[in-house]
């Protein structure tokens, strides 16, 4: 193991540091000197020779630990740039140089994480694809070889997997449009109730088995883009109803936050979410342990979902300058949406720390 030796880390300034390299060079040389001269009895020219040995050595030793930082992010910097793991940079320096090390070492762990990200994205999507792929493959070849009629429970299921296709390509172009900040919002005055409703319709015919209850006042209007209300809406119940229980229900209760903002609460009687996979449920991909709610069928896993759900929901709230969070709930899971009214402030349509991994179990 080499010696990294840095006795100058704790100053704060790198003037500093320099000042006290050149003063314990020119102390060096002059105790050297002085020690040459009146206790060893040397001559002057090798008194000097050796004070400048010891100076030049001194130098070396302080020098080294202040360009150390330096010579670590210049070497991580090449490992970077080669496809390679950044080799660590050691940041106890309190100077500028600590500063530029501490920032260096922050940028190379995010952009790990966005590329160990990226190819999680590309990894989880190929296997979203492969599956409705795969299954409608299958159907296809069976009704063209004719091992089975072009009848309509045939064709309904190869509708169902093309269905499912476009969900996802769907998803995903709604989080491309928010990745690149070309999502417009356009806000009104929007009749909740009616919305409400409408969702709680098309969940309930899509998950059948859950009863999809609404709790908004007749009267309740929002100021938000309409388009981007319903799809929190559709996220969240579909969400709801797939980890419901078989016969269980879903709660879908809107008011008014008395400042003409909007509050939406979305409640399942599932199994809940752990508490420690609260945030993590709102990232793309990002797989979570949540347990299969009872009577569930096996191989359930997730409900068929793709994955980017609430990573949407998340998005299209940011998009009004609000906030989505899990909270906690005496059943199931509880998840709250609040959209504040007026205009937004300027987003490109992500909220803080979104991140793309993979699949999530109640995403």
């Amino acid at each position: 193991m080499r010696l990294d030796l840095r006795p100058l880390d704790p100053v704060r300034s790198i003037k500093a540091k320099l000042g006290l390299l050149v003063a314990s060079s020119i102390v060096a040389g002059v105790l050297t000197t002085w020690i040459g001269f009146d206790y060893l009895g040397w001559r002057g020219r090798w008194s000097m020779a050796f004070a400048v040995a010891v100076g030049l050595v001194v130098t070396q030793v302080l020098a080294h630990g202040m360009t150390s930082p330096l010579r670590q992010m210049t070497s991580a910097a090449r490992e970077m740039a080669a496809g390679r793991p950044a080799t660590p940079v050691r940041t106890t320096s309190r100077d500028e140089v600590g500063e530029l090390a501490r920032a260096f070492t922050a940028m190379s762990r995010d952009l790990a994480k966005v590329d160990r990200q990226r190819r999680d994205l590309l990894a989880n999507v190929a296997h979203e694809l492969k599956t409705p792929v795969a299954a409608l493959r299958a159907q296809l070849e069976n009704l063209v070889d004719g091992v089975r009629e072009p009848d309509g429970p045939a064709l309904s299921e190869a509708l169902d997997q093309t269905e499912r296709l476009a969900a996802l390509v769907e998803d995903l172009l709604d989080l491309a449009r928010a990745d690149a900040g070309v999502a417009p919002l356009r806000r009104s005055a929007v009749a909740v109730r009616s919305v409400a409703d409408d969702v709680a319709h098309e969940v309930g015919i899509a998950r059948p088995g859950r009863d999809v209850l609404v709790d908004v006042p007749e009267d309740l209007t929002a100021d938000a883009d309409p388009a981007r209300l319903r799809q929190v809406l559709v996220n969240l119940v579909d969400n709801a109803a797939r980890h419901a229980t078989e016969g269980g229900r879903v709660d879908v209760r809107c008011r008014s936050d008395g400042a003409g903002g909007l509050v939406v609460e979305v409640t399942d009687d599932g199994p809940g979410i752990p508490r420690d996979q609260w945030d993590a449920v709102f990232e793309r991909f990002e797989h979570g342990t949540t347990p299969e709610p009872a009577g569930a069928p096996a191989g359930r896993s997730g409900g068929g979902g793709t994955g980017l759900g609430l990573a949407i929901a998340r998005w299209a709230v940011a998009l009004h300058g609000g906030r989505i969070a899990v909270v906690p709930s005496p059943r199931g899971c509880r998840i709250r949406a609040e959209l504040p009214a007026g205009p937004a402030a300027p987003s490109n349509g992500t909220a803080p720390n979104t991140p793309t991994r993979q699949e999530t179990s109640r995403a």
